[in-house]
């Protein structure tokens, strides 16, 4: 079943097994078959893989290093934890590794603008940065809650010339900001690519960010070979879509003998309405153009969520996210707000690095995993972003 997985998954439809598929609207189907078929065209370019390749070395700064945490793996007391440091990535975040991509794909489709949601900023602000690079206009929704929560990342999406509509309605987070920035891509079809943010969406979407992001994995591999002789015995990282997920997971989903982490936001508890765990709580449905497992409510409709990172609550996963841990290829580890705010902090005053709220989650899990391993077993965390956008938040809500 995981032999020669990536050439195999999505099928031509876009489906992980049942999950997955493209469920648009008419008016969309047209302008999905030219993304599919520029993505096709553009995925075996060598112009492309050697344009991709210079942005990624002499302006994402890639590779980001794998760092060893001693400080905190000694304070753990048990296996040793490594950090793939994406948040060295220029903006501070694993997202560009997308957004350049798919900036590019928007030139060559012949699209003069941009549009996305983004949750904790960080997307929002790495495909202002894109735009901004290659020329194009920039359309960034964002709901009112992170709007404020997240403002840091709001004043360099503008600097960085993107337009910002906030979102009111509803909860004004994540989810509501995914339905505004759809809503008005439908509308600028013809002129415009709607950038999705993870590895959610309508096919091809979840296949492309994944692909754009599996850098992440093919360094990691490469990089920790080097570090230690052999490969991770477990690789952490948070999920709400999932996308910095399957970057680092998809160089190792054919080795069984490797771990492999999804780190859901637990939230204030397990309450319907308190968490963002999907995978735990959630069951099979329809939301945003795909089919996965997502949070419902009495009616059917997508639920309430929440969390303390922004980037995460969200109340579905990727359609990939959720086939993998159907045929039990990935693990669950939850994370409440308390345990993400200690993590943060740790890995803060233990290694110097201060993590994103969303990363603080995966550190989180990592260190009370390294607590029941023995030391000749390894952890490797996707350190998915950094904390320059939470501190804020952070020393208000919960003070050192």
């Amino acid at each position: 079943m995981l032999k020669n997985y990536l050439d195999n998954l999505p099928n031509k439809d876009g489906y992980y097994g049942k999950f997955g598929g493209s469920f648009i609207p008419p008016v969309l189907e047209e302008p999905f078959k030219d993304i599919i078929k520029a993505y096709e065209e553009l995925k075996n370019s060598k112009d492309f893989i050697e344009e991709l390749k210079y942005v990624r070395k002499h302006y994402q700064g890639r590779p980001t290093p794998i760092s060893y945490a001693k400080n905190l793996s000694q304070y753990c007391g048990g296996a040793k934890i490594y950090l793939k440091r994406e948040d060295l990535n220029h903006t501070g975040a694993h997202k560009l590794n997308h957004c350049m991509a798919e900036v590019i794909l928007a030139k060559h489709l012949g699209k003069t603008k941009v549009i996305a949601e983004t949750g904790a900023g960080q997307h929002g602000v790495a495909l202002a940065t894109a735009a901004a690079y290659f020329g194009l206009e920039c359309e960034i929704h964002m709901g009112e809650v992170d709007v404020k929560k997240e403002y840091p990342n709001v004043v360099r999406m503008q600097i960085l010339g993107a337009k910002i509509i906030t979102v009111t309605h509803g909860l004004k987070t994540l989810k509501e900001a995914v339905d505004s920035a759809f809503e008005s891509y439908i509308g600028q079809a013809n002129t415009s690519l709607y950038c999705i943010g993870s590895v959610v969406g309508p096919h091809p979407f979840p296949m492309m960010v994944r692909d754009f992001q599996s850098i992440i994995g093919i360094e990691s591999k490469e990089q920790f070979l080097e570090f230690d002789g052999k490969l991770p015995d477990n690789i952490v990282a948070c999920v709400g879509g999932g996308s910095n997920a399957m970057g680092i997971f998809s160089a190792f989903i054919e080795n069984k003998e490797v771990n492999l982490y999804c780190v859901e936001p637990l939230g204030k508890g397990s309450k319907l309405g308190e968490h963002a765990a999907t995978l735990t709580y959630g069951q099979e449905g329809v939301m945003h153009g795909f089919n996965s497992i997502m949070l419902k409510d009495k009616k059917g409709e997508p639920a309430p969520v929440y969390s303390n990172a922004s980037g995460i609550d969200y109340p579905s996963v990727g359609p990939e996210q959720a086939y993998l841990y159907s045929i039990n290829r990935t693990k669950i580890g939850l994370c409440d707000d308390d345990e993400a705010i200690d993590a943060f902090y740790k890995l803060s005053k233990l290694e110097g690095i201060i993590p994103a709220l969303e990363s603080a989650h995966a550190v989180a899990y990592a260190m009370k995993l390294a607590k029941s391993l023995n030391k000749d077993k390894t952890i490797l965390i996707n350190l998915s972003g950094r904390g320059d956008k939470d501190i804020d938040f952070v020393v208000e809500n919960y003070p050192m």
